[in-house]
């Protein structure tokens, strides 16, 4: 999905309130410490490559280093680069500052749900994008869930989250402090 399309999809959900859910979900992403401490994670058949990547750009266009993610996968080949070699034991080492992000649109298999426990345990944030899972939800510090058939797809809101956790907000510079001052001082003004 394209940044015009989420502008789209943006504008279309303005009244819902999936923007501002992504939104709080996109600064909790924001609250990990460091770079590489932003953890993603989903059930072994489906790992969040597609989301993977959409942070990594988010965090290359904002200059938040923090939302560079690490892939988490559940059986990386020994032969893999670096960055996709990460296996589950990351998650034992997980530790405050940290956020572990978990992406299950059926419901989180066991061993998934016992290492998120022990990343919660030891004090990583757990934030989640789930499908209805309400055990994933009571081990989650902030979840979203996607229902089935509902206005936002699974894939839909991983683009909600990722475009709202790049998000910086521009300081209005001089010139629009101005204007607005003056808008205020004279009133608007009127064009025949």
């Amino acid at each position: 999905m394209d940044s015009g399309s989420v502008a789209l999809l943006r504008e279309l959900l303005a009244d819902t309130g999936w923007i501002d859910r992504a939104r709080e979900l996109g600064l909790a992403l924001r609250a990990t410490r460091s770079p590489g401490g932003l953890l993603l994670v989903g059930p072994p058949d489906d790992e969040p490559w597609h989301l993977t990547a959409h942070l990594s750009d988010e965090a290359r266009y904002s200059g938040l280093t923090q939302l560079a993610p690490t892939l988490v996968r559940w059986t990386p080949p020994a032969d893999a680069p670096a960055h996709l070699r990460v296996g589950l034991d990351r998650l034992e080492r997980a530790a405050r500052g940290e956020t572990l992000f978990v992406l299950a649109e059926e419901r989180a298999p066991v061993p998934l749900l016992e290492r998120v426990d022990d990343a919660r345990r030891t004090g990583a944030t757990i934030l989640a994008i789930e499908g209805g899972d309400a055990e994933l939800t009571g081990l989650a510090h902030d979840a979203i869930a996607v229902p089935r058939g509902g206005l936002v797809t699974f894939d839909g809101a991983q683009h909600l989250v990722s475009a709202a956790a790049g998000e910086v907000e521009r300081r209005p510079g001089l010139r629009e402090r101005l204007a607005r001052l003056l808008e205020k001082v004279s009133g608007p003004q009127m064009t025949d």
